[in-house]
């Protein structure tokens, strides 16, 4: 997930960055109430931290027991087998959805009207994500966001906007293929999740409920801000939310297809499809950089009683190289090129001393 995919509207985030000109939150939206850090002060907050940690080293050492009984040899022969027209055409659709993905951020540019060229935006929404799947949603969704923005002229509160923008995006598709995936029962559930059919039902009625929620807001409500726990969220217009929402559900499609096309047909899409976004969200809820060893644990699970592990394993292996690895040394040849590149301000221009 991947794409993590995965939306994340509900994917969850403080790296400040090193150049900022604006001081606002880095969640992006307006700040009518206390700073981010007398928040984060909060014995509730510090609480979750430890929580989190403890979990994600609780993950950790589950998944370092389940590698050691993984048959690698097999894996390391399905490798080879993966032809590589196949890996060719996988890794177009992975290109497909970093572009999908980079277009979230020039609807941001259409609701504030900042006038940073739009190739800008694709070139430093591209390189973020990378860094987002990788090393997560503080580092690359945020920090490097932001202050690549910053460092192209942008203001702090146009940057929170937009970062804003492109979170609701993000999981505004994925709860309507989401939702779809639990309501009409596409994905096979492994007994041993011990979820209900009915409770997945639910789960899917719930999130195109809140789709729907947001879409009617955007369309029909006389107020066009809300204030969420001191912030203050503006609202789109029904166009634009329609947009958000369908250049989401096409990026969220995109990463399944390439998964879809590594198992080589063996798996129908529409459970390939399921089995993705469970996962994205099972790799935030682990809080481990890129998700490693959630994301092919949840394929490996779902998938037991139709594929090999070897070759369930292998094919997954190959979408990190595809969608994580490969993008990441890329991103990061571009990420010093914007830097390189990036106007420089009076600040910086003045001559020491």
């Amino acid at each position: 997930m991947m794409a993590r995919p995965l939306p994340s509207a509900a994917a969850a985030p403080h790296a400040v960055p090193a150049h900022r000109p604006d001081p606002v939150p880095a969640d992006g939206l307006d700040d009518d109430g206390a700073s981010e850090d007398q928040q984060d002060s909060t014995p509730a907050k510090r609480w979750t931290r430890w929580l989190g940690i403890v979990f994600a080293l609780a993950v950790v050492g589950l998944l370092a027991w389940a590698a050691r009984r993984v048959d690698w040899q097999a894996v390391l022969v399905a490798l080879r087998s993966m032809p590589l027209d196949v890996v060719a055409a996988a890794a177009g659709f992975s290109a497909l959805s970093y572009l999908l993905y980079a277009s979230y951020d020039l609807i941001g540019r259409a609701w504030i009207g900042h006038k940073l060229a739009w190739w800008r935006v694709l070139s430093v929404t591209a390189v973020s994500y990378a860094f987002n799947l990788n090393l997560g949603m503080l580092v690359g969704g945020l920090g490097i966001r932001y202050r690549l923005y910053a460092r192209l002229g942008l203001r702090g509160g146009q940057i929170g906007r937009v970062l804003t923008m492109s979170i609701f995006t993000n999981w505004l598709g994925y709860g309507v293929l989401a939702g779809g995936v639990f309501l009409f029962r596409l994905l096979p559930v492994p007994a041993d999740w011990h979820v209900s059919g009915l409770a997945l039902q639910g789960l899917g009625a719930a999130l195109w409920l809140l789709v729907a929620g947001y879409l009617a807001l955007c369309g029909w409500s006389t107020r066009r801000s809300f204030t969420v726990r001191g912030h203050k969220v503006h609202l789109p217009s029904l166009g634009m939310a329609g947009v958000q929402l369908a250049l989401s559900c096409a990026n969220w499609l995109a990463i399944s297809v390439v998964l879809y096309l590594l198992f080589r047909g063996a798996v129908p899409y529409g459970v390939v499809l399921g089995t993705s976004l469970v996962a994205a969200v099972a790799g935030v809820v682990a809080r481990l950089p890129a998700g490693l060893g959630v994301v092919e644990a949840v394929f490996v699970t779902v998938l037991a009683s139709r594929l090999p592990e070897a070759t369930v394993l292998a094919a997954v292996l190959v979408y990190r190289a595809l969608y994580y690895l490969l993008p990441l040394l890329l991103a990061t040849g571009g990420y010093l090129l914007i830097e390189a590149k990036a106007p420089r301000t009076p600040a910086q221009a003045r001559p020491a001393g």
